[in-house]
């Protein structure tokens, strides 16, 4: 009689659970977030739903409510639990929860809106769905570079909206920590090469300095000192990351726009001094990953 009291106990349990799994922290809430930061260690911040989604490997990594591991498309090469209805959204059949739909547009579980104003970016809700669905799109058509009249996350490109180039360098092949990616944060949409020579600024051993002028923009200010700067990283070909180094000196920083969303960062490498050629990935937290192949003397 003990054992069948527990084994009904444990079974209780199991089904609590697997009804607390699932898009965000549990099933009838879905975990709210602008930014990675928000969300749980294996967990990031959807682009568009702005909810806390799953990273997977494979389906087996997922819980119930959302059991197809997919690609999150766009730039990003990460895996998230995708969900296929709004019954496994709410835990399945015998769930009595109705607050949740799964996206049409993003695949993941959210809560079904009742107002345009429970919705992302420029979607609207069709309340009899519960979905947040596509509003006025983003113009295609641009002028000059960055950002200009494009969405966020998108960069002007030849007079039309787009996503930045897709990583290819083996510098993001090799990089291990492709969750901190993501289209939220600033993004890179110019690298440059300035120019390489020997300079005290380096060390003896690798006493040539390349400088890279790597051009973003943002969705809040650039500090105003480089010293300030923070979230910017540089990757190797070997998918080691570091600090980007910038100088403190007159020119290496300069930040513009009517909300300082605009910077120009010269960062200064190191190199060999037989070196003539230097693969670097450079990355904002939450940002794109940008590839960029110097040639100097």
């Amino acid at each position: 009689m003990q054992l069948r009291k527990m084994m009904l106990v444990l079974t209780a349990l199991g089904a609590m659970s697997g009804l607390m799994a699932g898009c965000g922290d549990d099933s009838t809430s879905p975990g709210a977030c602008t930014s990675n930061d928000e969300c749980g260690e294996s967990e990031i911040c959807h682009p568009t739903a702005q909810v806390c989604v799953q990273t997977c490997n494979s389906g087996s990594d997922c819980p119930s409510t959302a059991k197809t591991c997919a690609p999150l498309g766009g730039t990003s090469t990460t895996s998230i639990c995708q969900c296929s209805t709004d019954v496994l959204c709410n835990g399945g059949t015998d769930s009595e929860s109705t607050g949740l739909v799964c996206s049409d547009l993003d695949n993941v579980c959210v809560t079904a809106c009742t107002s345009n104003a429970e919705c992302t970016g420029d979607r609207t809700c069709n309340v009899s769905t519960g979905q947040c669905e596509e509003g006025d799109t983003q113009p295609t058509s641009c002028s000059g570079e960055g950002r200009s009249t494009c969405a966020h996350g998108q960069i002007c490109s030849s007079g039309t909206c787009s996503a930045p180039p897709a990583p290819t360098c083996q510098n993001y092949t090799a990089f291990p920590n492709k969750a901190d990616l993501g289209t939220t944060g600033p993004i890179i949409y110019k690298v440059e090469t300035v120019g390489a020579a020997t300079d005290s600024f380096c060390d003896p051993s690798v006493p040539k300095r390349l400088r890279v002028r790597v051009s973003a923009y943002s969705s809040t200010p650039f500090p105003a000192r480089s010293q300030d700067l923070s979230d910017f990283f540089y990757v190797v070909t070997t998918g080691g990351r570091s600090n980007a180094t910038v100088s403190s000196s007159s020119g290496n920083y300069t930040v513009s726009g009517a909300n300082n969303d605009q910077a120009q960062i010269i960062v200064s490498l190191c190199v060999a001094a037989s070196s003539t050629t230097n693969s670097a990935g450079f990355y904002f937290k939450d940002g794109n990953f940008a590839c960029h192949q110097s040639n100097y003397q």
